[in-house]
């Protein structure tokens, strides 16, 4: 049970959830990149920094009435349980007369930042797993 209320912290499930968007961006600005000469290509982007600020948002609020669905008609209420990163595709813009709207500077620029996030994430989940380490090793001999 102990074990349970460590690995289900909030902690964990924040920057797991973080990381694993940090991975599918890394993705998604490979794809851009890869594709940056191809005709009528349109970049995409992943949304989930916003989405997981509107979850807090709800879930930490005390202020606001917390409400339950009783029926699987009944409309669904806040957001759904945990986000997830989303993709979007950049429809409305092009860069150049093919139709591509892929700066490689802005993504070059974007891997760099996603790549600090990443780092950043990993680093506080580590720092958070060695601290519980030693709070559990520390009365044992």
């Amino acid at each position: 049970m102990f074990l349970d209320q460590i690995m289900n912290a909030p902690t964990i499930n924040y920057t797991s959830r973080g990381m694993s968007a940090a991975s599918l961006r890394h993705e998604v600005i490979s794809n851009n990149i890869a594709n940056v000469n191809t005709p009528n290509f349109k970049r995409s982007g992943v949304i989930f920094e916003d989405l997981l600020a509107k979850e807090l948002q709800i879930d930490e609020n005390p202020r606001q009435l917390k409400l339950v669905r009783t029926h699987d008609m009944h409309l669904p209420v806040g957001l759904p349980g945990p986000v997830s990163p989303k993709i979007e595709r950049e429809d409305t813009t092009t860069m150049r007369v093919d139709n591509n709207n892929v700066d490689i500077d802005r993504e070059m620029a974007g891997l760099a930042k996603n790549q600090l996030y990443y780092s950043s994430l990993a680093t506080s989940l580590g720092s958070y797993i060695s601290r519980m380490k030693n709070a559990i090793t520390s009365g044992q001999s």
